[in-house]
């Protein structure tokens, strides 16, 4: 478990170099009193680790950058990978004061040694011949505009990139089941194309995608809250709403996705773990999670690792940790 004194700590992820796993996360000062308010006082921490276990705190890695610009208010989930120029590429989510932290963006940034990032600008927005894919700020419909949590892995099919991220579709009436998962596509992890979601429906929210192949079937992890479930959603759901970590089942990274049938992967009613993330290691699956709740009380802490295994129909289950 990785928990910090004096701060709090949730959406992670992570890579591995030279058998050195590397954690990444948003973090901010407990000080603040009331955690709501951490997302308004944010960066991303960095720590290292050889077992998923036992971590080693490296300090903060990346802040909001000075104004004007598009990420000077926050900056939000990300992932890392490392790119065909032999630089680790890290895409975030920010936003600016000038929009009231209200409109999403996705940034970059590179490194050489996983510890000292240089931003390279904007990645991709609402923007080009599919932004009406997307929906933009309504305050009638959504608190914000969504286009965050960028997870981004090789083109199983190609030599360019998918980026998958939060997002929410302008098509469906019920606000609860405009919830979508965004795509863009890139050759070189520079250049972005905004391509139409990969999925969409069944909530009004679909955090931290975290997509990933297993035994020849493709699995999307997200987290969502029990408030956001859409009514059909909640009509065939076999019991009663929870906050925590679902997924998406597929054939192919670009769909058709479908929600897993049954019960959340990870549910409770005062949500336990949230923004999960999937990770190999020691030919192994595993789930990485933040810590919600705990007797009624954010504990911003990142989980040990919980093995995940599929049954022989595709549903994943989970393992208690063993070494």
């Amino acid at each position: 478990m990785l928990e910090l004194a004096d701060k709090w700590i949730w959406d992670s992820w992570y890579v591995e170099d030279q058998f050195l796993w590397h954690a990444f996360f948003l973090q901010a000062d407990r000080a603040l009193g009331d955690p709501e308010q951490r997302h308004w006082h944010v960066s991303h921490g960095h720590a290292t680790s050889t077992d998923l276990v036992h971590w080693s705190y490296q300090g903060t890695v990346l802040k909001p950058s000075p104004m004007p610009a598009f990420d000077d208010c926050t900056v939000w989930t990300g992932s890392v990978v490392k790119g065909d120029d032999d630089l680790w590429h890290l895409f975030y989510t920010g936003t600016s004061h000038a929009e009231a932290g209200l409109h999403q963006r996705i940034g970059h940034a590179t490194s050489t040694d996983l510890q000292d990032w240089h931003k390279q600008g904007l990645a991709l927005e609402r923007r080009g011949p599919n932004a009406e894919c997307y929906e933009p700020h309504l305050p009638e419909r959504w608190k914000d505009e969504s286009l965050r949590d960028p997870w981004v892995i090789r083109d199983p099919e190609g030599d360019g990139w998918l980026m998958f991220f939060t997002a929410r579709s302008p098509i469906p009436d019920d606000t609860l089941a405009a919830g979508a998962i965004g795509l863009a596509r890139s050759p070189d992890l520079y250049h972005w194309s905004l391509e139409p979601p990969v999925f969409v429906g069944g909530f009004g929210e679909i955090e931290v995608p975290t997509v990933f192949e297993k035994n020849g079937r493709w699995y999307c992890l997200f987290c969502t809250s029990a408030p956001y479930w859409s009514a059909a959603y909640r009509e065939t759901y076999p019991g009663e709403p929870v906050s925590g970590i679902h997924y998406l089942m597929a054939d192919h990274p670009l769909g058709p996705w479908r929600i897993a049938e049954g019960h959340f992967l990870d549910g409770t009613p005062h949500c336990d773990r949230y923004a999960p993330r999937w990770l190999h290691a020691n030919g192994r699956d595993w789930l990485m999670s933040c810590l919600m709740q705990q007797n009624g009380e954010f504990q911003g802490v990142l989980t040990d690792p919980v093995e995940l295994q599929a049954g022989p129909d595709g549903r994943l289950e989970l393992r208690a940790f063993t070494r």
